[in-house]
C-alpha cells in the first residue's frame, strides 16, 4: 500500500480530483441549501453543504471509499480494521462491503448506538476500548497486529485527506462565488483536505476551521507550531474530539488555513436547534459546529457569501428533546 504526496508533504490538487473521479456513483453528490435565517442573522449569503445527507450519515465516506478502492487485492482479502469514535467505523464498514472485503471498528464505549449499531448494520465486526481516541487506536493495532488486517487512519492519510477534499470541490463547482468556507475540525481530515482543493482552486478564498472549546486539538496545535496531545477533552460534539491532531492533516491546516475558531457547547446545541426548526435538517453536534460558529458571530460573514459544512447527521435521537429545549432558550 502506497500514497502519492506532493513534494511538499501535501495532497496535490490532482490527488483531490482523482479521488472524486474514483468514488464519483459510490457517495451521494450532497446539496447545497440556502439559510435564508442564517443569511438575515450574519449579513451574509450563507449555504449549508449537506454531508449529513451523505451515505452513512458523514463525509467519511468519501475518504474510507477512496482508501479501501486502491488497496490491493491481497489487501482485501486480508480485511481492514479501524478505530473511530463511529462515522469513520461507519464509512469503513460502508467502503467495506462495497469492496468486498471484511471490516473490524473499535469504537469508545461511549459511542452513540446510533453509530454503532450503523457499523453493524453495515456489516462490521465491532469491538469496544475506552473512551479517547488513544485508546482505541492502541486496540485497534493490537488486533490487527494478532489478524492481520489493514488499518484504515481515521483522518491522517493522503487517501482519506483526498477523499475528504472532494466536499469542496462540489463546493466550488457548485457555487464558484463563495469566498468563505466553514468546516468543523475533529483530527483534522476534513479541513485538510477542502483546504487543500480551494486553495488551489480559489486562492483568495477565506478557509476556517471550527472546533469546540473542549477540544481544541488543531487550535492548540496551530498555536504551539506542532500537534500535542491533550491532557482531556470534554465536548458534546464527540466527532470532533481526538485528543490530538494528525501530523500529516496539521501540516496542511498550517498551510492552508485562515484561521481555526472555538465554539461553546451551548452555542453547538443552539446550531442543531437552528437547523432542525428553521431548515428541517437533522446534524449530530459535530457536523453542527460551523453554524454554531456563524450564530455566534466567531467568523466575518457580513457581506460574504458563505459555505458551512454540515459533517455529519447521525444524531442520537434520545438528544433531540434537550436540542428542542435549546431552540426555545433567547439568543445570547
Amino acid at each position: 500500500m502506497t500514497a502519492v504526496k506532493s513534494s511538499d508533504g501535501l495532497v496535490p490538487l490532482r490527488d483531490i480530483e482523482a479521488a472524486a473521479e474514483r468514488i464519483r456513483g459510490t457517495v451521494v453528490r450532497t446539496p447545497m441549501v440556502p439559510d435564508f435565517d442564517l443569511s438575515e442573522t450574519v449579513g451574509g449569503q450563507v449555504r449549508l453543504k449537506c454531508e449529513s445527507l451523505q451515505k452513512t450519515g458523514s463525509f467519511k465516506a468519501r475518504g474510507a471509499a477512496n482508501f479501501l478502492m486502491q488497496l490491493s487485492p491481497d489487501e482485501l482479502k486480508r480485511g481492514v480494521i479501524t478505530y473511530s469514535s463511529g462515522n469513520h467505523a461507519q464509512a469503513v464498514a460502508f467502503a467495506a462491503g462495497l469492496t468486498g472485503t471484511r471490516a473490524v471498528v473499535v469504537m469508545p464505549t461511549t459511542a452513540p448506538e446510533v453509530k454503532s449499531e450503523g457499523a453493524r448494520r453495515l456489516g462490521a465486526r465491532v469491538e469496544f476500548a475506552g473512551t479517547t481516541s488513544e485508546h482505541r487506536r492502541v486496540r485497534a493495532e493490537e488486533i490487527a497486529e494478532r489478524e492481520g488486517q489493514v488499518m484504515v487512519p481515521p483522518f491522517d492519510h493522503p487517501w482519506i485527506v483526498a477523499g475528504a477534499g472532494t466536499v469542496a470541490l462540489e463546493v466550488f463547482e457548485d457555487w464558484p462565488e463563495a469566498d468563505t468556507l466553514l468546516v468543523p475540525v475533529g483530527g483534522g481530515g476534513q479541513i485538510a483536505g477542502c483546504a487543500a482543493a480551494l486553495r488551489r482552486l480559489k486562492p483568495q478564498s477565506t478557509i476556517i476551521g471550527v472546533e469546540p472549546t473542549g477540544a481544541p486539538t488543531m487550535r492548540r496545535a496551530l498555536d504551539a507550531g506542532a500537534p500535542a496531545t491533550l491532557e482531556r477533552v470534554d465536548t458534546i460534539a464527540d466527532g470532533l474530539a481526538p485528543t490530538r491532531a494528525g501530523d500529516l492533516t496539521f501540516a496542511h491546516a498550517a498551510a492552508f488555513l485562515d484561521d481555526v475558531v472555538l465554539v461553546e457547547d451551548d452555542d453547538i446545541r443552539r446550531a442543531a436547534a437552528h437547523l432542525i426548526t428553521r431548515r428541517g435538517l437533522v446534524a449530530e453536534y459535530s457536523g453542527a459546529a460551523a453554524v454554531a460558529a456563524l450564530l455566534r458571530g466567531r467568523v466575518p460573514a457580513a457581506g460574504r457569501r458563505v459555505c458551512a459544512v454540515l459533517s455529519g447527521g447521525n444524531l442520537d435521537t434520545s438528544l433531540l428533546g434537550e436540542i428542542l429545549d435549546a431552540a426555545a432558550e433567547p439568543a445570547r
